[in-house]
């Protein structure tokens, strides 16, 4: 039997499964495919992960988590791994707030992390609660998660809370009669959600009627569900690892499909470095621009009517 530290550290294909979010299946997939993981076996032959590879595993959980697929990950030297990964590491500190929530979901206290958020929404409002708080607070609990501060369970307990939070919110101040309508979702292939949520509770105080489809709706679907539902204005949601160029061709072959009277917004700060000008398309580089989107608008519709 293998007496090394690593081998007596491992952990069970049952255990990585619960500590990643991975799926036992995918893993043998993965070590028959791409030829990682590759675990050890213990004395009756049963896999077992060393810490290193079980951190490896959480680096691609997280890249496919924003939409990154499997083979395009597995083919990444170090430095592009590193740099798919730094993408969203913070330039500064991190708040304090997001220290001390963090520690409330490690010890799974939900109630008490909920009242914590609750409060910060009541003491900010929802914009401000979005960009102060949510935003810098979701990047430091994916760092956490990354670093196995935290599990997949604690991660997606701390979604599960934020989500129900922006969406009571967003209900609460909903105009049902307010203009411009927006139709937000994502395209095929992009499954991050939460930015469509968070876009949704920027907007909504501002008096804009939003309406999501969720993720990965097809092009042409998008097209029809704008035009027959006479929406204003179309938001698609891109994560940091969604290929620029796809996006900007996919954006380009929506512009053509959709009328010119309604208005294109694609979110992602990663999509405006060197992003190819289109008529009726605007790039929101934060989620914060999406209000200064909706108020230039409404000053070019307000021209519109009064020419």
């Amino acid at each position: 039997m293998n007496n090394t530290p690593e081998f007596q550290e491992g952990l069970s294909i049952a255990a990585v499964e619960r500590d990643t979010g991975l799926l036992k299946d995918t893993l043998r997939v993965w070590e028959r495919r791409y030829g990682f993981p590759q675990p050890l076996r213990d004395a009756n032959g049963e896999r077992l992960y060393p810490p290193a590879q079980i951190a490896r595993l959480r680096q691609i959980k997280r890249l496919m988590d924003q939409g990154m697929r499997p083979g395009k990950i597995f083919a990444a030297d170090e430095a592009t791994l590193a740099a798919w990964l730094g993408k969203d590491a913070p330039s500064t500190e991190p708040p304090p707030h997001c220290r001390s929530m963090i520690d409330l979901l490690q010890q799974q206290r939900s109630e008490a992390l909920r009242q914590s958020l609750q409060q910060n929404l009541l003491k900010l409002g929802l914009q401000r609660f979005v960009t102060e708080i949510v935003v810098p607070l979701n990047i430091e609990v994916g760092l956490a998660w990354l670093r196995g501060d935290i599990t997949v369970g604690e991660e997606h307990l701390y979604s599960e809370l934020l989500q129900n939070m922006l969406r009571n919110a967003v209900h609460a101040l909903r105009n049902p009669a307010g203009r411009p309508r927006i139709l937000l979702t994502t395209l095929p292939d992009e499954l991050h959600s939460l930015g469509l949520l968070m876009a949704e509770a920027m907007l909504v105080p501002e008096g804009a009627v939003c309406t999501s489809l969720g993720t990965q709706t097809p092009l042409g679907d998008i097209a029809s569900t704008a035009m027959s539902g006479e929406f204003d204005i179309v938001a698609l949601s891109f994560s940091a690892n969604y290929p620029a160029r796809q996006a900007w061709n996919n954006l380009a072959e929506l512009r053509r499909q959709l009328p010119a009277h309604i208005t294109l917004w694609a979110g992602g700060r990663h999509l405006c470095e060197r992003a190819p000008a289109l008529d009726g398309l605007h790039y929101l580089k934060e989620i914060a621009d999406a209000v200064s989107a909706l108020e230039s608008w409404r000053t070019q519709h307000q021209t519109d009517q009064s020419s």
